[in-house]
């Protein structure tokens, strides 16, 4: 037995892997189990169900839910954020910074993205989605 259950995370409304063995959460799949082992594990048919659909991972058809972490520059339409009342880097060191982030990410595994993604967002975005780790929600077009 691998000691892995799938449960819901109520702050995030999105589905996680724990070990109850000891005591480890991920967001993604743990990379030991085979998809056949995921879809046999505890609470995987309450939670996975349909995973590849918005509807049922909390949004309606036809949405997106996408995250971000924002760098504003000087030349931004309101160069101000909760971080900081006024912003004066450059343009091409707001991008700097976001290649960085990207670099540093990139060299993650998997399992280790999504969280590091938030706790990047939360203490460097300029949005104030950050205080949701960069989480825009579900949105559709236009």
């Amino acid at each position: 037995m691998s000691g892995w259950e799938v449960r819901f995370s109520n702050s995030r409304q999105l589905p996680y892997f724990y070990n109850a063995g000891n005591g480890q959460s991920v967001w993604e799949p743990p990379a030991e189990l085979s998809p056949e082992q995921i879809r046999a594990l505890p609470g995987a048919a309450q939670y996975l169900s349909g995973s590849g659909n918005a509807a049922a991972k909390g949004g309606k058809e036809g949405q997106v839910r996408a995250s971000h972490i924002l760098a504003k520059h000087q030349g931004s339409r309101r160069p101000s954020s909760w971080r900081e009342a006024n912003i004066t880097r450059t343009l091409p060191e707001a991008r700097a910074i976001i290649q960085r982030h990207i670099e540093s990410l990139s060299s993650l595994p998997p399992d280790q993205l999504k969280q590091r993604f938030a706790e990047i967002a939360a203490t460097e975005s300029d949005c104030s989605s950050a205080s949701k780790g960069g989480d825009l929600g579900w949105f559709g077009r236009g």
